[in-house]
């Protein structure tokens, strides 16, 4: 059966990084790789009854925006960079309307698409992956495709620095499934941890199975294989110094808590600073990390989910929970704290749109949302949002 077949005209971005259009019967149609201004042809690949899902079939009338996909395992299906036809400028500019959009109308506070989102902190747009999670058949790895949990072999990656590259090009991980590949971009580290685990390591010499190194923010940081760490560590050095510039605002270093906190990022920031700080953590590799990484600081490694976490009082938030966001439990965490300011770093617009409607029901003003581009070519954004409680 031939798939339904539409003309559209695209309106504006999804949080999820698809194109918005209305077809005539007036549902909305969401379509992959397509851009806001364009009139598009396409295929509907899935039919709900409030909307549709659709992949570009051609573009009839292009946006000055689109440009050729650099990079060419694009052609060959790779579902890595889905924004790779879209230019530098346009993508930074497309991901403040995404931020705005979701403070709009997931959060439902008025003027924020105007007033409250900063311009987007652009980050170097090439070889800036430290980490990559690769699919491995055959021994050897290669990226996801498209909508799909099939392989793509590449000869290069230009979105991953050179050595983490290098790894996904030349490695092979017999037996495996997966493998994580990092490297400290600012220590010459690198790490290769295939799953399942081999019995007998065959990496090269000077590739370790367990972790890294990498200096950011001002401090060396252990990462484990199974540790959150941010992708590339000129985004840790943008959101570290937007949490210590936050903190100055406060008439002496206090107490803070850091929500979510990997392997002990902004608590190590803070307590370097002297600010008393709780550093709050499921992941036991994490957890692991962020004791070695803190150690000599006043700052206080605690293993528990967030929800569950009773807080002290506080004067200063930061959280950087996962794609789901703060959810209910981790909103009352921060509220229970009673922090005066709250710097929310969020991975996902929606999410960010959801923990924002929760703070502000719970008293608190939203100052800011700045994105931080650390994923160019993708959808994907850093947002760091401050909010404040009044006086």
């Amino acid at each position: 059966m031939s798939p339904v077949r539409l003309e559209l005209e695209v309106s504006t971005m999804a949080s999820d990084g698809r194109a918005v259009a209305r077809a005539g019967d007036g549902k909305v149609t969401f379509v992959e790789g397509a851009l806001p201004g364009e009139t598009v042809s396409v295929d509907v690949v899935d039919e709900r009854s409030s909307y549709r899902s659709a992949v570009l079939r051609r573009v009839l009338e292009a946006s000055p925006d689109r440009v050729e996909p650099p990079c060419p395992a694009v052609a060959l299906g790779c579902g890595g960079c889905r924004w790779q036809h879209v230019s530098i400028e346009a993508q930074r500019r497309l991901k403040e309307t995404m931020v705005g959009e979701s403070l709009s109308r997931i959060a439902r506070i008025p003027g924020s698409a105007s007033v409250l989102v900063r311009p987007t902190v652009p980050l170097a747009p090439w070889r800036y992956r430290t980490t990559v999670r690769a699919g491995v058949a055959g021994g050897r790895p290669g990226l996801r495709r498209a909508r799909s949990h099939d392989l793509v072999a590449v000869a290069d990656c230009p979105v991953a620095d050179v050595p983490v590259a290098h790894m996904l090009t030349t490695l092979e991980f017999p037996g495996a499934t997966e493998v994580v590949l990092r490297s400290g971009a600012r220590t010459a580290e690198r790490m290769a941890a295939p799953t399942p685990q081999p019995r007998l390591s065959s990496l090269p010499p000077g590739i370790s199975a367990t972790h890294i190194h990498e200096r950011a923010g001002g401090r060396m940081w252990r990462v484990s294989a199974g540790s959150f760490f941010q992708t590339r560590p000129d985004g840790v050095d943008t959101l570290a110094s937007m949490v210590t510039e936050l903190a100055g605002e406060l008439r002496a270093p206090g107490r803070a808590a850091d929500l979510y906190s990997g392997v002990g990022v902004f608590a190590g920031v803070l307590a370097q600073t002297g600010w008393q700080v709780a550093a709050v953590e499921w992941s036991r590799s994490s957890v692991r990390d962020a004791q070695r990484n803190l150690a000599g600081l006043t700052a206080k490694v605690v293993r528990s989910k967030v929800a569950d976490w009773a807080p002290s009082p506080a004067d200063l938030v930061v959280a950087d929970p996962s794609r789901q966001g703060l959810g209910t439990g981790g909103a009352n965490t921060v509220v229970a704290s009673g922090a005066s300011l709250v710097a929310l770093v969020s991975c996902d617009v929606a999410s960010l749109g959801r923990d924002a409607r929760l703070l502000v029901d719970a008293g608190y003003q939203l100052r800011s949302a700045t994105p931080i581009d650390m994923f160019p070519h993708t959808p994907h954004v850093e947002v760091l949002s401050v909010f404040q409680k009044p006086a």
